[in-house]
């Protein structure tokens, strides 16, 4: 279990991200690429939006 597996579960969650902000009517491509950077925050505050 070495650092791959952290990089294969941060980019997992930005795709998860992706798909629930597009579930909100939110562009998936931007959540995706903030996800990246922020990771579990973005996912936070993904949470707390209401759908558009």
């Amino acid at each position: 279990m070495g650092s791959g597996s952290y990089v294969v579960g941060w980019g997992t969650l930005a795709l998860i991200n992706a798909g629930i902000a597009q579930g909100k009517n939110r562009i998936g491509l931007n959540w995706f690429l903030l996800s990246i950077f922020l990771g579990p925050i973005a996912t936070f505050f993904l949470v707390l939006a209401e759908k558009r």
